[in-house]
């Protein structure tokens, strides 16, 4: 068996990402501050166990360091060993403002989830994947979501986009830190995908009709776009690593 921890699993793309590699056979950790999505419906885990796979929500912040330890040690006990961490964790809300309206609380929020995090996490996970066997030349894979938002300037969101940016680093630095010791990084950045959940630019008349007119592809995206995306990262990309995968429809081409 494998096991794989997500973060922010209880909804909108980390929802998907955990059904999805539930069903490609990974033995998954849910790990989120809610168990209940937020658009409503199953939890996560209750979805993958009805579809027969294996899930279990764990409570946890990524903010707190104690509580990413026990997320890893909670995949191992499960399968045996960590073959795949997905940071997918990420807040912005009222505490993504322009620069000059930006407190440091709102500053330090953001980052304590989005990049601090992330950072705890792939250290715990790293650590770990250093001493178990590899699989196939892989001893671990490590997907950090980033976003649009970390590639270009954002105005209005200041804190949310220098998380974003800083992910991006941090996944190239992984990749070159422990490439040689067979860990693969890399990151997925969505493009506006539609979950419903807060922030989702097409959830009114406006948004709908410029994230329609931004972006080339015929159809918008789906939550399914981006585990899709991970699902790849996660399991068959065998020499990719330092790399970014848009999922976007195109968006950052135009």
């Amino acid at each position: 068996m494998s096991g794989a921890v997500i973060t922010g699993a209880s909804s909108g793309i980390g929802r998907a990402i955990a059904i999805r590699l539930a069903a490609d056979g990974f033995d998954v950790v849910c790990a989120d501050v809610r168990r209940d999505p937020i658009t409503g419906g199953d939890p996560t885990e209750a979805v993958i166990a009805a579809a027969g796979g294996k899930a279990l929500h764990v409570a946890a912040d990524v903010a707190l360091p104690e509580d990413c330890e026990r997320l890893v040690a909670i995949a191992v006990d499960r399968a045996g060993r960590l073959d795949v961490l997905v940071n997918n964790a990420a807040i912005a809300g009222r505490h993504s403002k322009p620069l000059v309206d930006t407190e440091v609380a709102d500053f330090d929020t953001v980052m304590a989830v989005n990049l601090r995090g992330a950072f705890i996490l792939s250290r715990a996970a790293v650590r770990q994947m250093l001493g178990q066997p590899p699989r196939d030349e892989v001893r671990g894979r490590i997907v950090n979501i980033t976003s649009q938002h970390g590639l270009v300037g954002a105005p209005g969101h200041f804190s949310y986009a220098v998380s974003k940016g800083g992910l991006l680093q941090m996944t190239r630095q992984i990749a070159v830190e422990h490439g040689a010791d067979g860990i693969l990084c890399n990151s997925v950045s969505p493009g506006k995908i539609v979950t419903g959940t807060p922030g989702d630019l097409s959830a009114d008349e406006a948004g709908l009709a410029y994230v329609r007119s931004r972006t080339p592809f015929s159809r918008l995206g789906r939550a399914e776009d981006v585990a899709a995306a991970v699902a790849y990262m996660a399991s068959e990309a065998s020499y990719t690593s330092g790399a970014n995968l848009m999922v976007d429809g195109g968006w950052m081409a135009y």
